[in-house]
């Protein structure tokens, strides 16, 4: 019997490790996964099971080698962002990968910031948000004043994604799209590091960058078959849309967050945009991509809770909802904001804010939903408009929770007139992408 020859992809996240393998057609033929328990660090905060970790994904692809029915042909890897592994000398972790939700100490933040032309500047420069730990380069300067005995010990540091590639391939590379997802370690305006990296010594630390595309090779005991280096998982979230079009578009990747990514837009990032949570990413081969970021799920959760409360409505009474054009004209037209947000303000994207939401003068759930999912589309428009201006698109590709809520969709529609609104979905999206990168490379 043949065997089908597959790619191999571990899709690292913070909660769930998993492991997939796609056909030739970039299908799914097989998954697995396993959730790790955090490790305290030595201050005792939770910090990612590295070890632990390692270990499952060599014992998990082991075992895929030896299927009966799949020759693994390929191997690339997606991990979460903000998250640097430190190793020493030997190549073995030097500290804990430390969570990128830890404590920054605030006097040492504004030490940086200070030395580095001020906080908005730098933020600027580096087109990241002022987000402490999440700023990923930081880590690095935190480690030097914070901690230097255990900084002392690093030799080498990879992002999570090219650790991954490392455990596989025994080769240490730097990758666009990790140094570019906040990091702090980018200069975007001179297309290299940022000043304070050389000044610090950290840029000794970090190895050559490649493109995301580029290939190595698994150690022999692994197969000795062609590997990738590894992507951001946001970054190769958005490789399955490039390549399905060749129109210009956007991408509105829906969740907890809502992410907006236009891939097509170069513009230089002010800080009025930064305020607004927008900032930049790296594309695989290094180009800038504007993107910006908004809390629409959490909020969505919050608000649904209190209206299911006040009409003692059960769970999912919202999805069976379908967008009625004769509620969408009524609430159109109040002429004040019912609405208060819990996590979102409107008044950042220069929109009119209510004080308090007063559920009574609702005559019903349905109004009351109307009148939230217009005043959070409003909202959204302004974030998205942020990758827009400068850079339009015919088409926005909506994925991710949202995608399926009609009224959201017909309201986005309605509102972005000229602009085709695509429900759409990939599946483990950010995995699908780490394989198309192996499988574009010659």
């Amino acid at each position: 019997m043949s065997k089908t020859p597959v790619t191999a992809v571990f899709d690292i996240g913070k909660t769930n490790k998993k492991f997939f393998l796609f056909d030739q057609n970039l299908e799914e033929v097989y998954s697995t996964y396993t959730r790790l328990d955090p490790i305290p660090d030595e201050d005792g905060f939770p910090s990612e099971p590295v070890l632990p970790m390692r270990d499952w994904m060599i014992e998990t692809f082991k075992k895929a080698l030896a299927f009966p029915e799949f020759e693994i042909k390929k191997l690339n890897f997606s991990g979460h962002g903000a998250s640097f592994v430190h190793l020493d000398e030997l190549g073995e972790p030097a500290t804990p990968l430390y969570d990128y939700l830890k404590p920054f100490p605030e006097e040492l933040l504004e030490r940086f910031y200070s030395e580095n032309g001020g906080k908005m500047e730098f933020c600027r420069q580096t087109s990241s948000p002022p987000l402490a730990m999440l700023n990923s380069g930081l880590q690095l300067y935190f480690l030097k004043y914070a901690k230097p005995d255990q900084f002392e010990k690093i030799r080498y540091s990879l992002h999570l994604p090219q650790y991954l590639s490392f455990i596989f391939t025994g080769v240490m590379v730097s990758d666009y799209t990790s140094i570019g997802c906040h990091t702090g370690l980018w200069d975007f305006e001179k297309m290299d590091y940022h000043p304070w990296v050389k000044r610090e010594n950290i840029e000794n630390l970090l190895p050559p960058i490649l493109p995301g595309d580029h290939l190595l090779t698994t150690k022999p005991e692994l197969g000795g078959i062609p590997c990738g280096i590894g992507v951001h998982d946001s970054s190769g979230a958005l490789l399955p849309y490039l390549r399905k079009k060749s129109g210009i578009f956007a991408l509105l990747s829906t969740g907890t967050w809502a992410i907006s990514i236009n891939p097509f837009n170069k513009t230089v990032l002010s800080e009025d945009e930064l305020q607004k949570d927008c900032l930049q990413f790296l594309s695989i081969t290094g180009e800038p991509i504007k993107i910006s970021r908004l809390f629409i799920g959490e909020e969505h959760k919050y608000q649904i809770d209190q209206m299911y409360s006040f009409w003692n409505l059960p769970q999912g009474t919202y999805k069976k909802l379908k967008f009625d054009s004769i509620w969408y004209e009524k609430i159109q037209h109040t002429s004040t904001k019912r609405i208060k947000f819990h996590y979102l303000k409107p008044e950042d994207y220069g929109l009119n804010k209510a004080d308090s939401t007063d559920w009574q003068s609702f005559s019903e759930f349905t109004e009351a939903y109307y009148t939230f999912l217009h005043e959070l589309t409003d909202i959204q428009i302004a974030s998205l408009k942020l990758v827009l201006e400068g850079a339009p698109v015919t088409q926005l590709f909506v994925d991710g929770g949202f995608n399926a809520n009609a009224i959201f969709l017909e309201m986005l529609r309605r509102k972005l007139p000229g602009v085709e609104i695509i429900p759409s979905d990939f599946p483990n999206g950010s995995a699908l992408g780490a394989a198309l990168l192996v499988n574009s490379s010659n």
